[in-house]
């Protein structure tokens, strides 16, 4: 009960913070998201077969650690998954998102959400220009949540009626004088917890044309909580070698 306990917690806290996009109308947006989107690489992603990823979750607090690596193929929407599952048994899958509907269901209900999760966290400067039913705002000279000065601050709201996990969430990002997400807030639309997550935006590496911050550390909370990421690379097309970033 205890390992199903933590499981859910998990759950709650790093995979319902993400949304999916959304189904409702599109909003305008403002061209500071798609100025974002192509700081990390938006105009080179369709060069991109393969891109991998070792999510990396530690909640000292909670006594939590967990990893999942995640080979994902954009152009035909395959998906890897390796991981453990809450026994400590390795766990390894390999699903098209496309046929959701004929997965088992640990695929649906867990494994395909700590994915989109883990994207999320990934390249969510390209979901605020892709994720169109959210709402974003722009204000300058901004506080930072964490760090001492101001920053442009990158609103990203999603709708109340849809969005997936928790609709109504907020994202604040901040982003630096290099058009760089430096730090984010994250404010929960229900009333699931965490009702606010601040990180950093830090360990910046080039994996091919993407932009990747590799560590976030914060408080979940009032909790400290890290979230980073190792064994990213990338193959391009025409290639069957990897590029690990750097």
């Amino acid at each position: 009960m205890t390992k199903l306990r933590r499981f859910t917690m998990i759950r709650w806290l790093f995979f319902g913070v993400l949304l999916l996009a959304g189904t409702s109308r599109a909003q305008t947006r403002p061209p500071i998201a798609e100025q974002l989107a192509k700081t990390y690489g938006f105009d080179s992603f369709g060069q991109l077969d393969a891109v991998r990823y070792t999510f990396n979750l530690e909640l000292p607090a909670l006594k939590v650690s967990l990893s999942r690596t995640c080979t994902w193929e954009p152009k035909t929407g395959q998906v890897t998954y390796e991981s453990k599952d809450t026994d400590g048994k390795p766990v390894k899958v390999t699903y098209n998102r496309s046929q959701l509907n004929n997965a088992p269901a640990n695929v649906k209900d867990e494994i395909e959400p700590g994915f989109v999760n883990d994207n999320y966290w990934f390249i969510f400067p390209f979901h605020v220009y892709w994720d169109t039913s959210a709402a974003v705002t722009v204000k300058e000279k901004q506080k930072l949540p964490l760090a001492n000065g101001t920053a442009t601050l990158v609103s990203v709201k999603y709708p109340a009626e849809a969005g997936g996990y928790t609709p109504g969430d907020t994202w604040d990002l901040f982003l630096g004088s290099d058009g760089r997400v430096k730090e984010f807030t994250y404010h929960r639309g229900g009333p699931k917890k965490p009702s606010l997550l601040s990180t950093t935006w830090a360990g910046y590496k080039k994996a091919g044309p993407l932009l990747v911050s590799t560590d976030h550390r914060g408080m979940a909370d009032g909790k400290a909580a890290r979230i980073f990421f190792t064994n990213v690379a990338v193959k391009l097309t025409g290639s069957d070698k990897w590029m690990d970033a750097q």
